[in-house]
This record gives structure tokens, sequence and C-alpha cells, in this order.
């Protein structure tokens, strides 16, 4: 990994939570676009979202990225904070939709 390497700062909307996760911007970009895919049509379970993040992945961007649950989970974190992705407030499992008209 280059020391130059361009970064996204991954924050929470937790309240409460301080602190950042810097991660590579390609990671970031990757990540995104899959989470952006699964999510475009219809609202997704979050504990679902690993496992079709991981189904619109290559076998080498998988071995690249290594954990597809913390890179998903970390992604959607700032996606929610730049009001990308929004919880849908209601009892059960955590599930998510798109904000709206998200550009790629």
């Amino acid at each position: 990994m280059a020391r130059d390497e361009i970064k996204v700062a991954c924050r929470t909307p937790t309240p409460g939570r301080k602190g950042v996760t810097n991660i590579p911007q390609w990671r970031f970009d990757m990540i995104r676009r899959a989470i952006i895919e699964v999510i475009a049509t219809d609202e997704v379970r979050f504990a679902d979202l690993p496992d079709l993040v991981r189904e619109r992945l290559s076998e080498m961007d998988r071995d690249r990225l290594g954990s597809i649950g913390w890179n998903v989970t970390t992604v959607k974190l700032e996606m929610e904070v730049r009001g990308e992705v929004i919880r849908v407030e209601d009892k059960g499992p955590q599930r998510l939709v798109l904000a709206g008209k998200v550009q790629l």
C-alpha cells in the first residue's frame, strides 16, 4: 500500500461516537457502487447486505478487499452520514433504502 494513497474518511451517524476510519478511495468506491446497485430498486435488510455486495464483486476484488462485512459496514455508515442511505424507521431488523437520486 502506497503512503500517498488517497483515503476516504468514513464516519458514523451514531450520536456520541467520535472518530473516523480511513480507507483507500478505490475500496470505498467499489463497495459504495455495489451497495447502490443492491438497494437501487428496493429496501434491503442490513444483515443481507454483505452477501448481496459479495455477489457483485469479482473474485479478484473480493480477495483484494479482505473482510467484505467490515468494508460494507464502514462504507454504509459513511453513506448514512452523507445522506445517501436511509435506515427505514421501524421495529425489527435494520432495513436500508437509497435517499433520492444518488450519483455513482
